[in-house]
């Protein structure tokens, strides 16, 4: 009996054992409903691509309703499009191609185990994301000066008499008038830009965010010591958000501007 209670103790205390001597084989970033390392990335993995699933199907029906009335409204559309400034939408495109090198860098240096490889990538990251909101700021400024944020104090007035608001003319003296129809439906336009844009720059927010949260942890030391699912994960999240604004630039800004 006590031979076959030294073998029973002896196959609990094997190596695999998490419970025991079995420490190594179950770091602490493993959770405990998961068998091993290599589950738990699969299954963050699906996770993360089940949500950016979500995500496509959110943004496609943004997309499909642009679509939709610019041919109801495309002249309106046409002629709104002109109110873009199409180098600061081409500045902030090159803004965030850059920012998805520089997360793709930080991916490799967490796979590589280099950590202060992954901090200077992550902290460029950070500076592009907040580098694309404040060019955003300024379009939005601009917009704002013009009076074409949609609602009760949207005004089309610098669509329809250049003498009706001198002040925005002469600041703006490329503006042409529109008539009265064309320019109410430029209100459709500006609604899904905002709309888009808005929507968009609300994921960069939180991107950044996740992104200070990151910067602290891997100046701690983490995510170089073999867990990089969360930065692999992220770095998804980050080229999405990118993908998205490389379909917005081209709609919003560049669609027919020689017409």
């Amino acid at each position: 009996m006590s031979d076959n209670t030294a073998i029973a103790h002896g196959a609990h205390d094997a190596p695999g054992d998490t419970h025991s001597g079995g420490h190594e084989a179950h770091p602490a970033y493993l959770r405990h409903h998961f068998e091993n390392v290599e589950q738990q990335a699969d299954a963050a993995g699906f996770a993360m691509w089940l949500f950016l699933l979500t995500e496509i199907m959110f943004f496609g029906g943004l997309f499909t309703a642009y679509l939709i009335y610019r041919n109801w409204y495309y002249p309106a559309f046409v002629a709104a499009s002109h109110q873009l400034d199409i180098f600061w939408g081409t500045l902030n495109t090159a803004v965030l191609i850059t920012s998805s090198f520089t997360m793709a860098m930080g991916v490799w240096c967490a796979e590589t185990r280099k950590q202060k490889g992954l901090v200077l990538s992550l902290v460029l990251t950070f500076i592009l994301g907040l580098g694309f909101l404040g060019i955003k700021t300024v379009e939005y400024k601009e917009k704002i000066e013009k009076h074409h944020v949609p609602g009760f104090h949207y005004s089309l007035q610098s669509f329809i008499n250049p003498q009706s608001d001198a002040k925005i003319h002469e600041e703006y003296p490329n503006d042409q008038p529109l008539a009265t129809d064309m320019a109410r439906h430029t209100e459709v336009y500006f609604s899904l830009y905002f709309a888009m844009t808005g929507m968009h720059a609300l994921h960069m927010i939180i991107g950044i965010a996740i992104l200070g949260f990151m910067i602290y942890r891997a100046q701690a030391g983490a995510y170089t010591a073999g867990h990089v699912t969360f930065v692999e994960n992220f770095g998804l999240y980050w080229h999405f958000v990118d993908i998205v604004w490389i379909f917005l630039f081209p709609l919003l800004y560049l669609i027919s501007r020689h017409q």
